[in-house]
């Protein structure tokens, strides 16, 4: 593995802790979906972490969205990073949240919470998706209301079959469920706000998040008979967790 020199082109703060960069760096081979690893030297070492594409494949600069961990030794200084700065990208992109993994269904369930959004949006920005499944609900589930990002870019993905559904848990919000993905599973009011079923017999539901909303999701589904997909033994849950 080598480490490619980029250069941020846009550092764009969408909170005080969530922040996407836009970097300039040799085009990488991935699929929409994976993740790579961003670094800066600290201090005399390379100290990098994982970060999913937002960007997709065909363009030529390459997305991250990020949440800055305060004792964290990278994301507070690349949240402070401006237009010239340089960052390493690493040449090896990796992952299998990826379609080329998932089976045929008739619903693709895209569900995440905080910055697991971001392997789906590069998902979204492909045709991949639009061609292989009649029906695709992206569900985003943040603490608060500013921490739905990426609205215009939602917007402009408008098209029929395409359902867009949010938990806010810390605050009333208009038009988004209260509470955790988990419950609205097992209650059905995910599935009543989506307009679409959630079951084994037409559905592939993709999880990007933090640990435990992908612990409790795939046990609610498994309650209604799903299981997590494995090459040798085809099922309805894929799961990613890089943290």
């Amino acid at each position: 593995m080598t480490w490619l020199e980029g250069t941020v082109i846009e550092n764009r703060h969408w909170t005080d802790a969530l922040f996407s960069l836009r970097v300039r760096a040799p085009r990488l081979s991935f699929q929409a979906g994976q993740f790579v690893r961003i670094a800066l030297d600290v201090e005399g070492e390379r100290v990098a972490r994982p970060f999913s594409f937002v960007n997709p494949p065909a363009d030529p600069l390459l997305e991250f969205y990020g949440i800055v961990v305060p004792e964290g030794p990278l994301s507070p200084r690349l949240e402070k990073l401006s237009a010239g700065d340089r960052l390493y990208v690493a040449s090896n992109p990796a992952g299998f949240l990826v379609l080329s993994e998932v089976p045929d269904a008739g619903t693709l369930w895209l569900i995440s919470t905080g910055t697991g959004i971001a392997p789906y949006l590069s998902i979204l920005r492909t045709e991949t998706p639009w061609q292989r499944f009649s029906d695709v609900v992206l569900v985003h589930a943040v603490r608060y209301a500013q921490e739905l990002v990426y609205q215009d870019l939602l917007k402009k993905m408008q098209r029929p079959g395409f359902k867009y559904v949010t938990f806010v848990s810390r605050e009333p919000h208009p038009g988004s469920l209260a509470g955790r993905v988990p419950a609205a599973i097992r209650d059905g009011r995910l599935e009543a706000a989506a307009g679409a079923a959630l079951d084994a017999a037409g559905s592939h539901v993709m999880l990007c998040g933090n640990p435990q909303m992908l612990k409790d999701a795939t046990a609610a589904l498994a309650e209604r008979g799903m299981r997590k997909h494995r090459r040798r033994n085809p099922g309805h849950i894929t799961v990613e967790s890089f943290w």
